[in-house]
């Protein structure tokens, strides 16, 4: 397969390589793999959200503190 991109694009990502102690042909590999896993990454954060708000529902605002409490601050 050939791909064509900017030098500076080429030499930023083999610097990138070179940091990672990989090649360059592994990070491609890499992100087209990351491509292809989009979707149960897209799962995994959806599942996430779902916690997540479901944990937000049971939060209650008399929970908060007063804006006393907030903004009292011990003198030293």
């Amino acid at each position: 397969m050939t791909v064509a991109i900017p030098d500076e694009v080429y030499r930023s990502a083999r610097v990138h390589a070179a940091v990672a102690d990989t090649s360059l042909s592994a990070l491609v590999t890499g992100f087209l793999r990351s491509l292809s896993d989009d979707s149960g990454e897209f799962e995994r954060l959806a599942e996430l959200q779902r916690r997540t708000l479901d944990e937000v529902h049971a939060f209650q605002a008399s929970d908060r503190l007063s804006r006393e409490e907030v903004h009292d601050r011990a003198l030293l």
